[in-house]
């Protein structure tokens, strides 16, 4: 491990090592498509996850199959038929999964209501100074 990267010995490593598998580059994006596509060939899965090289989703299914999460079924015909579907372990942190979902809902929510009434008072300056004839920054100070 890096020096960069070495964890304070207060940190719980197994917890650490699960978020830095799942919040690598296209992995949540593949496990989303695997979770609502079901069990899905290589080349299916690629084309529906716009952008990503065949050697990165390689890399990231290898990984993937590596601590449990995704399986990989191969079938010696011509050509060969790989096939990756979610195991039991990626279906017991789908619920973990979905109560993020929830809260990042809910979060986004509340911002886009901030920046809403922010967008407001913006214009409310903005209509001020141009009824009082001062920049909108001059409108605010009046305010």
């Amino acid at each position: 491990m890096r020096r960069s990267q070495e964890l304070p010995s207060r940190c719980p490593r197994p917890t650490h090592e699960l978020l830095q598998l799942l919040t690598r580059p296209w992995t949540m994006h593949i496990l989303w498509v695997l979770s609502t596509s079901g069990p899905t060939r290589f080349g299916a899965l690629r084309r529906q996850i716009e952008g990503i090289s065949s050697r990165l989703l390689t890399e990231r299914l290898r990984d993937l199959e590596e601590k449990g999460f995704v399986y990989r079924h191969y079938e010696p015909t011509i050509p060969p038929a790989v096939t990756y579907g979610l195991t039991k372990r990626m279906q017991e942190i789908s619920e973990a999964l979905e109560k993020l979902d929830e809260l990042a809902h809910k979060w986004q929510e509340e911002d886009n209501k901030t920046e809403r009434k922010r967008a407001r008072q913006k214009r409310r300056h903005v209509i001020l100074a141009h009824d009082l004839d001062v920049t909108a920054e001059q409108a605010k100070r009046l305010r």
